[in-house]
């Protein structure tokens, strides 16, 4: 079974003293339903879960009036076998997007508060037009990724005091010992082969045979490509098809990775293809680092909407638009070009959105300097570099040099720790998920 920190954040949620009903959000096949049925299992006498998806039908226990008293009293007649309880029992809605009525109950579950009620749901983002009936002020919110880097070392069987003395050395910026950090580095390239989708991680926890997780990672593909075809209106159907697919051709076959239309169809233009872009994101299928035109607090002042780099939301997805060599390539530590580059970009950016950071990039044309990615927090802007090997920051110690005000920049390679006179650590590339 694999452990995830979502658990200790809904944890929280029951432990709070001001209690909603709690969302659970995220795309889709990372372990949502999974979690929150282990998480009633050890903390409820009773479940009640109802798929809308699976038992569509259910909507009619919403479809009368939403006091709780009936739709608890319509939840025993369907559930004869349940006994639905005030603090005994969890009840769990499933795939809710599916049900607007059941969505706007969570106001009434919450103003009621006798009864625990999570939901989840994928692409809850995309009905957007309905918007006035979501139920805001009465839910709390947790956000599930696939697996960041430690939880895939945990699935590996790696202990939380190892993974603990990790972030020890990250606070002490102390060089790791070689033999951990060589382990750490095999470790690091067979998570981003396989990627974080809970499906992919556990068949090779099971098997370590990169064939079957491949087999996995090509079915969750397609069932993303399902969503957009059942979802997406049927404008937006196989422009928001190309886009997503054109993902790995953007961020790992060319040099500059920001994203081109021309590269999703010959002759591509923002005017046809941007409300895809904005679809995906809507759908939780892609996430953004935004350029920016200066490197100041607050970042999101100077983004451009209009010039961007799009990542998958998990490398899983990422993989499987590619050929199954490009796996060997990354265990082997064999990649060469701009895939070498492109790839542990992205598996950088996937541990910083994992953690719920804005990315950002800096590009200046005239200067040829980039900022690979950029942060924030607390007030105050973090550069980032990544290098596959472990060569020299150009651009992020010209930028340090002439931004004082900046406190530190992070480089992450292929290499050990350091620290540099001009402010400048040095992490290796695995470090990011324990930043």
């Amino acid at each position: 079974m694999l452990k995830r920190k979502a658990a200790d954040e809904i944890k929280k949620w029951l432990d709070s003293k001001n209690k909603k009903c709690l969302i659970i959000q995220g795309a889709r096949q990372t372990g949502k339903t999974y979690i929150i049925e282990r998480f009633a299992e050890e903390n409820y006498e009773e479940l009640v879960e109802i798929n809308f998806k699976q038992l569509p039908s259910a909507r009619d226990i919403f479809a009368g009036d939403l006091t709780v008293d009936n739709m608890v009293m319509a939840m025993r007649f369907r559930f004869p076998e349940k006994k639905i309880l005030p603090g005994k029992t969890m009840i769990f809605l499933d795939e809710i997007q599916e049900c607007q009525e059941a969505l706007t109950s969570l106001k009434f579950w919450a103003i009621d508060n006798r009864f625990d009620v999570i939901a989840s749901g994928s692409l809850l983002g995309i009905d957007y037009k309905r918007a006035s009936s979501y139920p805001v002020g009465y839910v709390d919110y947790v956000r599930m990724y696939g697996l960041d880097f430690e939880e895939f070392l945990w699935g590996m069987g790696i202990s939380k005091d190892m993974t603990g003395k990790l972030c020890d050395y990250l606070h002490s910026r102390t060089v790791i010992p070689e033999a951990i950090h060589s382990q750490m580095m095999n470790y690091y390239r067979q998570y981003i082969a396989t990627g974080g989708m809970p499906e992919a991680v556990q068949k090779y926890a099971d098997t370590k045979d990169f064939r079957e997780v491949d087999r996995i990672q090509r079915n969750l593909l397609q069932g993303y490509l399902y969503d957009i075809a059942h979802y997406a209106t049927a404008e937006e159907k196989v422009k928001a098809e190309k886009c997503y697919l054109s993902l790995a051709k953007q961020l790992l076959d060319k040099e500059n990775h920001k994203f081109q239309y021309k590269e999703v169809e010959h002759g591509g233009r923002a005017q046809k293809y941007f409300s895809s872009v904005e679809w995906l994101l809507r759908a939780d299928m892609v996430h953004l680092c935004k350029l920016v035109t200066d490197i100041r607090f607050d970042l999101d002042d100077y983004a451009r909407d209009d010039f961007f780099r799009a990542y998958t939301t998990d490398l899983s997805l990422l993989m499987a638009m590619k050929d199954f060599s490009l796996k060997q390539y990354i265990v082997e530590n064999t990649l060469e070009g701009n895939s070498k580059g492109g790839i542990y970009e992205c598996a950088i950016a996937d541990a910083l959105y994992k953690k719920g950071y804005p990315l950002y990039f800096y590009k200046n044309e005239t200067a040829k300097k980039e900022i690979d990615v950029i942060i924030q927090k607390e007030g105050k802007v973090i550069p980032i570099e990544v290098k596959s090997g472990n060569t020299r920051a150009s651009s992020l110690r010209s930028l340090m040099k002439n931004h004082k005000d900046i406190g530190c920049g992070y480089k992450f390679a292929d290499g050990n720790t350091g620290v540099s006179e001009d402010r400048i650590i040095t992490l290796p590339l695995y470090m990011a998920a324990f930043l």
